[in-house]
């Protein structure tokens, strides 16, 4: 089965290159289609895209003037290839574990009607960028969080859900899987480890109050979705919602 992976990229270039190494590991367990979108970056995030081209030609790099990673990741869901049977997600800073694919691919293997793997994900303040691994003294903490990089999601399912709504600066990864599960879909929740969370001063969710109106935002538009369409399902027990202090130490 073709998998597509989407990566927006904006001024990336320390970490992108890893981020892309850390799907090339899993060409054995997949069959990867790497769609970058390159969002009007400004340093030479496209140039380390390109170089690993060069030796990897499943990654597919589009080009567009700095519009926002919502749109980014929309203009790579325009890219899809028609034998294209399932989608997942991964930022330009983070790291796709090793057996991440293996492990959740077997379970639309043996499903044929399975619409969804939805794994945990490891925040994490300190990778080796040489093994693609936590550093020995890392501090990180495994959760089932919200983030569009834990999900597999079928061809079928990404066509029935339609695009990230736009109106959406932050959270639209949130509005999107909030979606994605008021639809109903016949799902999994693996224990795998979908991904590495790398924590960084750049983190766009760190701008201060910012994440937390537009999260807020999108959960208003979930339960106004569902008041006025109550055949749409609750999203109860799907992820792991934390005290603050829970996530201080990162």
């Amino acid at each position: 089965m073709k998998l597509s992976v989407i990566m927006p990229v904006y001024n990336r270039e320390r970490y992108v290159g890893a981020a892309l190494r850390s799907l090339l590991r899993q060409c054995d367990d997949a069959d990867l289609d790497i769609i970058v979108v390159d969002d009007g970056s400004t340093d030479a995030s496209a140039e380390a895209v390109r170089s690993l081209i060069e030796q990897a030609p499943c990654i597919r790099l589009f080009q567009q003037a700095n519009m926002g990673v919502t749109k980014a990741r929309n203009a790579g869901l325009q890219q899809l290839l028609p034998q294209t049977r399932l989608v997942s997600f991964l930022d330009s800073d983070d790291i796709s574990p090793a057996g991440r694919f293996r492990a959740d691919l077997a379970c639309f293997a043996a499903d044929p009607d399975l619409d969804l793997t939805y794994s945990r994900m490891t925040l994490i303040d300190s990778i080796d960028d040489e093994t693609l691994e936590p550093a020995a003294d890392s501090h990180s903490i495994t959760v089932r969080g919200i983030h569009l990089s834990a999900g597999i999601f079928s061809r079928n399912l990404v066509e029935r859900i339609g695009g990230f709504d736009e109106d959406f600066n932050q959270a639209e990864d949130t509005d999107y899987l909030l979606r994605v599960f008021e639809s109903g879909p016949r799902f999994l929740m693996p224990d795998t480890v979908a991904l590495y969370y790398r924590r960084h001063p750049g983190n766009m969710t760190k701008e201060k109050n910012v994440p937390f109106r537009e999260f807020m935002r999108a959960i208003h538009k979930s339960i106004k979705r569902r008041k006025a369409n109550p055949s749409l399902h609750a999203v109860d027990g799907i992820f792991d919602f934390k005290d603050l202090a829970h996530w201080r130490f990162l």
